[in-house]
């Protein structure tokens, strides 16, 4: 029945997604998780506004999901658009699309609610875990730290540093120099020495989206992508900081040729796995990597839970 499947759509700065979920006797079964690199977010760092070429490939994105939802009957959705949409001038263009395409209005949250929402996606699929825990999410225009303990959230930042905007504005090259690798570097680590988060005091830490989830089938060498093998996966500093020196001398078309590299993500990947690389900087130890995040915590939001 229509009332028991839940949708939930993520807009972010360099990819749209989409989770369905029915719910059955309380528990929440997914349906259909699909994902479209349309780089919402090229060039508004620079312009403040949304590409005209950028804004129609989210939208052919938006048409795909609504066209699904209304097939599978879904009535309960909810549309969240984050830090490209938060920057953008032009932004009416973008919500009048999406109310055309999915039948409800986008909503632009704040940075920490974003967080929250990935923080409780995350730890849900992740029960077992030390307390405190540290949920980050490298999106394409920012970064979503959340710390918290049993569940319930202490401190959520959102830092304007995400793959996209480091790649823009601080790496150029292909692949990046040595004196635009350091610049980014500083900046990240500015930025992170400032969030207010106590890092020395996370037990555990955990990376939710697209960034971490190419950095864990990288490291693990699989030939294909397999959500069961990345979900819980375990990278180690170690084995992050060498893979975040590799991808930084790589030229785009090199890591784009890379077994189970997403189109669209090769050019930022570099950027993603930087700030990825400062923030263990500050931890000392392993990153877990969880496929549940922000969509997850919406979904199960919906369903009252």
């Amino acid at each position: 029945m229509s009332e028991q499947l839940l949708a939930a759509v993520d807009c972010g700065t360099n990819s749209v997604r989409l989770l369905v979920c029915r719910l059955t006797g309380g528990r929440l079964v997914e349906v259909d998780r699909r994902l479209h690199i349309t780089r919402l977010g090229q060039g508004v760092d620079a312009t403040g506004r949304f590409h005209p070429e950028a804004l129609a490939r989210t939208l052919a994105a938006m048409a795909d999901f609504g066209a699904e939802l209304d097939s599978l009957g879904v009535a309960r959705r909810r549309v969240v658009a984050t830090s490209a949409a938060r920057d953008a001038a032009n932004s009416g263009e973008f919500f009048a699309g999406v109310r055309d395409r999915i039948g409800v209005e986008a909503e632009i949250i704040p940075g920490e609610e974003e967080a929250r929402l990935s923080y409780a996606g995350a730890v849900t699929a992740l029960p077992d875990l030390a307390q405190p825990v540290l949920v980050m999410d490298i999106g394409g225009g920012s970064t979503e730290l959340v710390s918290g303990r049993d569940g319930r959230v202490d401190r959520a930042v959102s830092l304007d540093i995400g793959s996209v905007r480091v790649r823009e504005r601080f790496l150029p090259g292909d692949p990046p120099e040595a004196a635009q690798v350091e610049a980014a570097r500083s900046h990240i680590d500015a930025l992170l020495d400032g969030s207010g988060i106590e890092f020395a005091a996370v037990a555990s830490w955990v990376g939710v989206g697209g960034t971490v989830t190419s950095l864990s089938a990288l490291v693990q060498g699989l030939a294909v992508y397999d959500r069961s093998l990345v979900h819980g996966s375990v990278v180690d500093l170690a084995a992050l900081d060498r893979l975040t020196g590799r991808l930084l001398g790589m030229p785009v078309a090199a890591v784009a040729a890379l077994p189970t590299m997403v189109p669209g993500r090769a050019d930022v990947l570099c950027a993603g796995a930087l700030i990825c690389a400062r923030v263990g900087a500050r931890l000392g130890g392993p990153l877990t990597v969880s496929e549940a995040d922000i969509l997850d915590g919406i979904v199960s939001e919906l369903a009252g839970r």
